[in-house]
């Protein structure tokens, strides 16, 4: 595809070092320094030029745009780019990155023809949100063709392990020391595993609780710490779900901007002078979970064991920079995409998947899963299909109804059946040749 994207920030940055592996790709920003970083280790066509100015666009008047994406800081210079860019150039598609989750209760994506909007501070808060289900989890994800789920859990319990056994849950990942295990015959699982279950919800939460035992049964009070636009919108989110929020900022400032946003709903508290009396003060110790919002990540971390020290049983760090993934998890940290990282994810994922195959990464991106519908007038519908090859290097069931089997023999598939691929990074390329390819 010919892809042009519009900003040269973080995220814009590793949609093209991600994108032009496989296509070609042109990146609009002023920022001529940050063109150059690209432009020294990737292979892509620069325009120095505001996303904004009708004429920067003159440039690729007479090419042709398989996708637009507008992934810049500003959410106005994003949707007036996606104007300007469609009026001068024959685009295909457009992707569009708003930080405002305002937009998302709006129809302006529709009357601007925009095909996909994006919205990471809501998909940060809704994950956040998402585990007040399931308190012995450390993440959750949903899908669109089946109701099982994919969900991690931290094991605190005995040495060893059974693997548990069962037609509607399978394990289909280990994070172990760093490094990321497909489960096979012999596997067992250890203490301190990160192990991610795919199935049955109600299952796995049952099974969070025998695991997990260092989680509490239930959140009812929370508090969050950084009240920049994450943090807000998280403790939004969580008052929605009628959960006690302290929210907790160095800035004076952005103390009364939260409380104003908030409507005085969650109770503000400045740590201009440190946090250390404040867990004592403001008995921020009785919280069932903390949350490190802010965008720096060593920041987060400090707050997350100080909590933990304080005898908080869960406590959730946004990752903003991938190389803290290992260290927060190590440090027994729950970890939750930045909006950034969100972003980014989210816009690959969507241009990977098609309306037959769902693409989705896991572990930090160690890991993809690809799931393909048999839908009906489909080719595959009574097929006979072998599975693929190299079994040490994917984890391969067929969904049926309401159960998983495994799929390690050659099986023939019915109407609505789902082939459900799970694989590491490093295999990434070979399974997406071997699922769109049947």
């Amino acid at each position: 595809m010919n892809i042009i994207i519009a900003g040269a920030g973080r995220v814009g940055y590793n949609l093209a070092r991600t994108l032009s592996q496989n296509h070609s790709v042109t990146v609009i920003d002023r920022n001529a320094e940050a063109l150059g970083r690209l432009l020294e280790s990737i292979d892509i066509l620069p325009v120095n030029g505001d996303i904004e100015d009708p004429d920067t666009y003159a440039k690729l008047i007479d090419k042709e745009s398989d996708l637009f994406i507008a992934v810049t800081d500003n959410d106005e210079a994003n949707l007036l780019s996606t104007l300007i860019a469609d009026d001068a150039i024959d685009l295909k598609r457009r992707f569009i990155r708003l930080r405002n989750p305002q937009f998302s209760k709006t129809n302006i994506s529709v009357r601007l023809g925009i095909d996909e909007a994006f919205y990471p501070l809501e998909l940060t808060s809704q994950t956040v949100t998402t585990l007040l289900k399931y308190p012995g989890a450390n993440n959750v994800k949903s899908f669109e063709y089946t109701d099982y789920k994919l969900i991690s859990v931290h094991i605190s319990g005995d040495d060893a392990i059974e693997i548990p056994q069962g037609s509607d849950i399978v394990i289909v990942g280990i994070e172990r020391q760093k490094s990321f295990l497909l489960p096979g015959p012999e596997t067992r699982l250890m203490k301190n595993d990160l192990v991610y279950f795919f199935g049955n919800e109600v299952l796995i939460r049952n099974m969070c609780k025998e695991m997990e035992n260092e989680s509490p049964l239930h959140i009812e009070r929370c508090i969050v710490f950084g009240a920049e636009d994450l943090g807000i919108n998280i403790s939004r989110a969580l008052l929605e779900h009628g959960i006690e929020v302290k929210l907790i900022e160095k800035s004076l400032e952005r103390c009364r901007i939260a409380d104003e946003r908030l409507e005085g709903e969650a109770m503000t508290l400045s740590c201009k002078y440190g946090t250390a009396t404040l867990f004592e003060e403001e008995g921020l110790a009785h919280a069932d979970m903390a949350i490190a919002a802010t965008e720096d990540d060593e920041y987060n971390i400090v707050k997350c064991l100080e909590a933990k020290e304080h005898g908080i049983g869960k406590v959730l760090a946004i990752n903003n920079e991938l190389e803290y993934y290992n260290v927060m998890h190590a440090l027994g940290i729950v970890v939750v995409r930045g909006p950034k990282i969100n972003a980014f994810n989210a816009i690959v994922e969507r241009i990977n998947s098609s309306k037959i195959v769902t693409e989705r990464k896991y572990c930090g991106g160690k890991a993809e899963i690809y799931l393909r519908k048999i839908f009906r007038g489909s080719h595959l519908v009574g097929s006979k299909i072998k599975p693929m090859k190299k079994p040490d290097r994917r984890v391969l069931y067929l969904i049926r109804e309401d159960s998983i089997h495994p799929f390690d023999e050659v099986m023939q598939v019915q109407e609505n059946d789902i082939i459900a691929l799970f694989t590491t990074q490093d295999f990434a390329s070979e399974a997406r040749e071997w699922i769109y390819g049947l």
